[in-house]
């Protein structure tokens, strides 16, 4: 049986457009949408609006919580869309736990071009000079046989786009 659900995750770190992205490539590919963030627990929202970064132990529960979410796509071979900063190696491997066909967009952006997004994003828990450093230090940037890497600097429209060509060129998967 081949299988025509699609299972992506959009990652970069905070600023990056990981949620503008990610909701317009559910769009143009009919999957559904989720935000990691409106996963993230009380406590782990708390934090980081008090400028405080996560650490992995507090980063745990919410992996697990979207790793889940992916499995329940991937079973019932429906197509989802997550956003999620996905920093480190360990991270992506968790969420990917099993599903080899989970296809990976990083957004890519220089300190600057970050901070300068950040400091125009209103109503969002994330914020500070800080909290940006903090997950530039924990990135792990995917290899290119990990993931497709984009820059966010293109318009969106060309990320999608571009992103769409690629997932278009890879041989149909076998479902599990």
């Amino acid at each position: 049986m081949t299988s025509t659900s699609q299972r992506i995750l959009v990652m970069g770190v905070s600023g990056s457009g990981k949620t503008h992205i990610g909701q317009q490539l559910a769009s143009s590919l009919g999957a559904t949408f989720i935000d990691g963030d409106d996963h993230h627990s009380a406590a782990n929202v708390a934090k980081m609006a008090s400028g405080t970064p996560l650490n992995d132990d507090d980063r745990q529960a919410w992996l697990a919580t979207l790793s889940a979410l992916l499995e329940s796509y991937r079973t019932r071979d429906a197509s989802v869309v997550v956003a999620c900063s996905g920093l480190k190696r360990r991270y992506r491997d968790r969420l990917r736990q099993g599903d080899d066909d989970l296809c990976i967009l990083y957004l890519e952006g220089t300190p600057d071009v970050l901070r300068e997004r950040l400091a125009t994003r209103a109503d969002h828990f994330f914020k500070g000079d800080d909290m940006l450093a903090s997950q530039l230090a924990d990135l792990e940037p995917p290899l290119a046989d990990e993931a497709v890497t984009l820059s966010i600097e293109l318009p969106p429209r060309v990320i999608v786009e571009r992103f769409c060509a690629t997932l278009s060129s890879q041989p149909q998967r076998s479902s599990s």
